[in-house]
């Protein structure tokens, strides 16, 4: 991912800052050299770089002479950390609210930029994050400059099931962009994005037709689409395009790729302008909403809790009639065969599985890197083994897989005749598919534990509700939210809670319905083969030791 050296580079010298016995002016100089460099080979321009030391020194020197750290080396490095973090959200955070599309109301969004910077794909992407959130959106082609340009739009506008305007005879842009505003707002179009060809501050005739294009439109809002791989040329390509077209936004394309990246740090402070989405991938849904200090947060590594619920809120949101659906059987504590592997498929649409880890605090960058397809295939074989299930199995409970001995009231033996025929159809081993219904069977204990009147899931909404959304960094709770959150908790629930210490495998069993030790042993297989080894979720273990008081030891 870009930028994903940069906070590696970072981690490391903070790493170096917690073994150095006495944290002086010295240890602080040798971080800040480490940290500067590190930006420096990142592409972020220099006057930034020397700007972000002189700003941090005199915030350490500031709070040290006032006491903050009372005197103590470990508060020191608090402080240092905090306020690298703080001017690093400083570097993309210009303080300036972007424009945000109004219901009921024709949004013209202009989107400008380099050649081949994505912005067409871009379009197509932005068109389809409105869609989805309820406004009524279309596109509108008028870059005739590139050839295709026109036939791009169509194919992927189509894909998106987007209204789309464009024209293979017409040739002057200004006109291709006022008749498809004027005939989308006649349709009561919510939000019109306009493709614009193109071009580079060196092409005075393409930045004036880029000017004629926005006199004419009259945009809410204009975008700049800035490739992530610019470099050092973002800060005068942004300053050109700031004083042609005053965008108001940005969007950086191309966060998938291997890019330095510091380029789109560099055109954020030049122009003042905000990043409002990142492009991270080919796909249409891969645009990802842009906030400073979580971005931050996920790049050094310490998560992002509220982009990975805002990520699964949109996978729910493909499907809502389902999800609705899945939440009443939840919440009744039922989860059929042909339910959890619907939940296997949402895990899948969610992305990579290292996209998702790198949200979850606690877990280090690049620890999933080149397990993706592992994982992948891993719920792909469980899907397949699904499939050769009939109607009946499938809508079960599991039981047609066991032999029950009703007098003794126990499972007396597996059905060997419909795992060796489910095991053919697949082209998989009977130990496959017994590994398969073990999964299932503790995922179907956990929902069992989870739904009803007085299940988990209830009262983790509660608790929801008392937190908020989380104000911490990364998105994670703050002491006083975690408060609210111990006192809308049910007394039984937080005992439970106390009694496992804080430790994530004991309420795991206890949710699983007090799943034996072989049984939590296979869970944790389990997770680490389609994780590829994802580790302990330290921020999550410790964000439950916090909402416990540390209540857990000799109670």
């Amino acid at each position: 991912m870009v930028l994903a050296d940069l906070g590696r580079r970072i981690n490391s010298a903070f790493a170096q800052l917690s073994r150095s016995p006495v944290i002086d002016d010295k240890a602080l100089d040798a971080l800040l050299k480490e940290v500067a460099s590190a930006l420096l080979e990142s592409d972020v321009n220099v006057k930034l770089v020397a700007t972000l030391r002189q700003k941090v020194k005199a915030k350490v020197k500031a709070q040290i002479e006032a006491g903050a750290d009372k005197g103590k080396d470990i508060n020191r490095k608090s402080i240092i950390q905090r306020a690298i973090f703080d001017e690093l959200v400083q570097l993309v955070d210009p303080g300036v609210e972007p424009y945000k599309p109004k219901k009921g109301h024709s949004n013209v969004i202009m989107a400008v930029g380099l050649q081949g910077n994505g912005k067409t794909t871009t379009c197509t992407k932005l068109a389809v994050h409105y869609q989805r959130r309820g406004l009524k959106s279309c596109i509108v082609c008028a870059d005739t400059f590139r050839a295709g340009a026109f036939d791009q739009t169509r194919q992927s506008a189509t894909k998106a099931k987007i209204p789309y305007f464009g024209s293979y005879t017409e040739t002057d842009p200004v006109a291709i962009a006022a008749q498809g505003v004027t005939k989308f707002k006649k349709e009561r179009f919510e939000v019109i994005i306009l493709d614009t060809s193109g071009r580079h501050k060196q092409e005075a005739e393409l930045f004036q037709e880029m000017i004629q294009i926005g006199e004419k439109v009259n945009p809410d809002m204009t975008v700049l689409v800035l490739d992530a791989s610019i470099g050092q040329a973002a800060e005068a390509q942004a300053k050109a395009f700031k004083e042609s077209a005053d965008f108001g936004a940005i969007i950086v394309t191309k966060m998938d790729g291997h890019a330095k990246g510091g380029g789109a740090i560099s055109a954020v402070a030049a122009t003042k302008t905000p990043i409002i989405f990142l492009g991270t991938g080919e796909h249409l849904h891969d645009l990802d909403r842009f906030s400073p200090e979580p971005f931050i947060s996920k790049m050094l590594g310490m998560g992002d809790i509220q982009g990975f619920m805002d990520h699964m809120q949109n996978v729910a949101m493909a499907n809502p009639e389902k999800q609705k659906e899945m939440q009443k059987k939840l919440g009744e504590g039922k989860l059929s065969i042909r339910d959890w592997r619907e939940q296997i498929q949402n895990v899948m649409n969610m992305g990579p599985l290292s996209k998702i880890a790198s949200m979850i605090p606690g877990l280090p960058q690049g620890m999933l890197e080149g397990t993706d397809e592992e994982g992948g295939a891993r719920m792909k074989r469980m899907m397949i083994i699904t499939d050769s299930m009939t109607a009946a199995e499938l809508d079960s409970d599991g039981s047609p897989f066991i032999i029950f001995d009703e007098k003794n009231n126990k499972v007396v033996d597996v059905n060997k005749r419909r795992l060796k025929r489910i095991a053919k159809g697949s082209g998989s081993s009977v130990r496959e598919v017994e590994e398969m219904l073990c999964q299932y069977r503790m995922m179907s204990n956990m929902a069992k534990s989870v739904g009803g009147k007085n299940g988990w899931m209830q009262n983790l909404q509660k608790m929801q509700q008392a937190m908020g959304r989380g104000r911490g960094a990364g998105g994670m709770p703050t002491p006083a939210q975690i408060a609210q959150m111990q006192r809308s908790l049910p007394p039984g629930m937080l005992q439970q809670m106390r009694q496992s210490g804080g430790n994530m495998q004991e309420m795991m069993k206890a949710m699983m319905g007090g799943a034996s030790d072989e049984e939590m042993g296979e869970m944790n297989r389990m997770m680490q083969q389609m994780a590829g080894g994802m580790g302990g979720l330290g921020g999550m273990g410790q964000m439950f030791q916090n909402m416990m008081g540390g209540m857990g030891r000799g109670r």
